[in-house]
């Protein structure tokens, strides 16, 4: 017989406590203990024999440790390539999270069936099998070897893999998985560490590549235990927003590459589109030059990409201005517009503020600072930007401007798009490599930047 067993968790971050209380010694947050019944096998459970059946470990010295060279699977997917590190590493356990809506379902389906010559088995514990045959048939894509199993018992879909043996396994969701060894509903945190920690184990056993969806809080985080996180290999991240097209694949954690690459996708009818250039999508021409536009070179991660920054400057009718930033922090516009009314004698608080990136994007890039500042000043004055020409750089609170990280990307990415000249900052003048075809220009405060940009 199981020994039951009562425990109390915390459902913020999964800290363990044998009696409940207020306050949680861990994450500091008020009434999140609950009280979950847990049932622990005997040792002659399933769980037992399956351990038994791991070969034993022994110690060994670093020098004695053979190195394999490890086969990374390619799915078909240039973006989640580039994410992952250069594919998907045999054996890894991959979190994959976001809002609801924002295509994670419809980015493993397309996964499954694209993957090349590969046997995939997608578990839906959300949808039944019907519902799944018409996203796939919206998608048009067609596999023969993909596997739907509509199931949430753990033991049964453990037992599936172990009889299919595919290359790759999608669980959609975690939060729908449920095991008989633990006495909960679905989606507590017992139930899913257990499931997370038992998934881990056949994936590492096996060698058989298992993607997580996991659901968020409306924090942004994952639900579910912070141990969650710690479990798997990778955690990536689907950012975007619903009302704009485009969506960001973001690495969290990467136990087999880094974890600043971003893939960028373009939701359509026909699901997710790769995009390769989103320095093409960002940037819009017009058939004239208007004011209070700019192009700034960002870099989100390692990857270069030139976005366009839309500004306007009008008379405060009300007395206070107003200030509004779409895709931007706006205690950082403050900043900015502090600065030129301090350093460049603009009179800024006569004025409403309202800026905008192109596509939605949301920028957290402080190198962008120059664009922002630069697409200000063109509409405060009504006047536009000389074309062909970008800026990179990060602006201080004395009006001196700063290298923005990675400024020879920035240069080279500008260059290839055919920008004739780039404005950043005079502390990497010495450094910093000029390509061929874009002329570089140096400046040291913001006072330049308008000799500079007109």
């Amino acid at each position: 017989m199981a020994k039951l067993k009562r425990v109390f968790f915390c459902t913020s971050c999964g800290y363990e406590t044998p009696k409940w209380l207020g306050k949680c010694p861990s994450c500091g947050e008020w009434n999140t203990i609950t009280e979950h019944v847990v049932a622990k096998e005997s040792a002659s459970g399933s769980n037992i024999a399956r351990l038994a059946s791991v070969p034993k470990a022994v110690p060994q010295k670093v020098q004695d440790i053979e190195e394999h060279s490890t086969r990374r699977i390619d799915t078909g997917n240039s973006e989640l390539n580039r994410v992952l590190g250069g594919g998907l590493v045999p054996g890894s356990l991959i979190l994959l999270g976001g809002e609801p809506g924002i295509g994670k379902s419809t980015l493993s389906l397309q996964l499954a069936l694209t993957a090349n010559n590969l046997k995939t088995l997608y578990v839906s514990g959300e949808e039944s099998a019907e519902q799944i045959k018409m996203r796939a048939m919206r998608l048009g894509i067609e596999n023969e070897e993909c596997t739907v199993y509509t199931e949430t018992l753990l033991e049964n879909i453990i037992t599936e893999i172990e009889n299919l043996h595919p290359d790759i396994v999608i669980i959609d969701s975690i939060q729908t998985m449920s095991s008989d060894v633990v006495e909960s509903s679905a989606g507590s945190v017992p139930q899913i560490r257990e499931c997370a920690a038992s998934l881990l184990r056949v994936a590492k056993s096996t060698g058989t590549a298992i993607f997580i969806i996991g659901h968020i809080t409306k924090d942004g985080t994952i639900a579910g235990p912070k141990i969650l996180e710690h479990i798997v290999d990778v955690v990536l991240q689907f950012e975007g927003d619903n009302n704009h097209t485009y969506r960001i694949l973001r690495g969290i954690k990467n136990r087999f590459g880094a974890t600043y690459e971003i893939g960028v996708f373009e939701m359509r009818d026909s699901g997710l589109k790769v995009v390769d250039n989103p320095s093409e999508i960002l940037l819009t021409h017009y058939d004239e030059p208007l004011s209070g536009c700019s192009v700034g070179a960002a870099v989100d991660g390692v990857r270069p990409y030139l976005i366009e920054v839309q500004a306007l400057a009008s008379g405060a009718a009300y007395g206070t201005p107003q200030r509004s930033a779409t895709g931007f922090d706006q205690r950082r516009l403050n900043m900015l517009l502090a600065v030129l009314e301090k350093r460049v004698g603009m009179k800024m608080y006569q004025k409403d503020v309202f800026l905008n990136f192109a596509g939605g994007f949301k920028i957290s890039d402080t190198g962008m600072d120059l664009a922002v500042v630069a697409a200000i000043i063109s509409s405060y004055y009504d006047r536009a930007l000389r074309e062909g020409v970008c800026c990179a750089g990060e602006i201080g609170l004395s009006g001196e401007v700063r290298p923005a990280p990675r400024t020879e990307q920035r240069i080279a990415e500008a260059a290839r798009l055919g920008f004739k000249r780039i404005v950043v900052s005079s502390f990497v003048e010495r450094t910093v490599k000029r390509p061929k075809g874009i002329e570089v220009v140096f400046i040291s405060s913001i006072e330049e930047l308008p000799k500079a940009m007109f």
